[in-house]
């Protein structure tokens, strides 16, 4: 199996609900097939598929979003949340728990996935303004929301975790990283381009470099590779069994 093809196993069984699956895979933990139901397949064919006429935005910026946690996991992900299955979803673009040696939890990762044919205009009028107002302590009650919900699915894993003790490391102590992953034509497909491409992070989230993580997909042709990649996906759904 190419990587390619690996990739699209994971996506359509993130799109039918089994990412918990997915992620036993990346974490090298034991991952049983498990059997899909025809009613998820169906759904999941729908969420991926575009009517006529119908726009891609919102369809190709979720499997970006897919293919990032994926990726998320793969560079050493524990404790991340779960891909939404909602389209142009408002919250976090994800999450990702810090830990220390004994389990601890010691800060945040907040996630921030752009799918663009844009990506220095997106990042500086769209990613930028977003982190200096998390910078500034806005949206803080639905940081500490899914903080709370991402810790307490953890409950079993960690039995002895102090959700609010760790909810208040994480916010008063302003405990948070962030890790913009972003698509880039070729134009952007070198370091130099790269780091110009990023110009401006140290301003809207200061602090040391470990707190600004950045990550690139080499796209030259966005929305045909995403339609060629949905396809894939479906392919791969509708041979599930």
């Amino acid at each position: 199996m190419t990587d390619i093809d690996s990739l699209a196993e994971y996506v359509a069984r993130i799109a039918v609900g089994q990412y918990t699956h997915i992620a036993k895979i990346l974490l090298d933990e034991n991952a049983t097939n498990t059997s899909v139901f025809s009613a998820a397949k169906q759904d999941a064919k729908n969420f991926l598929s575009l009517d006529a006429g119908e726009e891609p935005w919102h369809r190709d910026g979720w499997i970006f979003q897919a293919i990032s946690w994926v990726a998320a996991y793969k560079a050493g992900g524990v404790v991340i949340t779960k891909p939404h299955m909602i389209m142009a979803h408002k919250g976090f673009d994800g999450l990702k728990l810090e830990l220390d040696d004994s389990g601890n939890v010691v800060g945040v990762v907040i996630f921030e996935d752009k799918a663009t044919e844009n990506p220095r205009d997106t990042i500086r009028d769209e990613v930028w303004p977003g982190i200096e107002q998390l910078e500034g302590g806005a949206r803080t009650n639905h940081l500490c929301a899914e903080i709370a919900s991402l810790l307490e699915s953890q409950a079993r894993r960690f039995p002895d975790l102090d959700v609010d003790a760790a909810i208040e490391r994480i916010v008063w102590q302003k405990a948070r990283s962030y890790r913009v992953a972003i698509t880039v034509p070729k134009p952007h497909n070198t370091d130099t381009a790269r780091s110009k491409l990023f110009k401006g992070y140290d301003l809207c989230a200061p602090g040391p470099r470990s707190k600004r993580g950045a990550e690139t997909m080499h796209l030259p042709a966005l929305r045909t590779w995403m339609q060629d990649f949905a396809e894939r996906v479906i392919g791969r759904i509708e041979a599930m069994t």
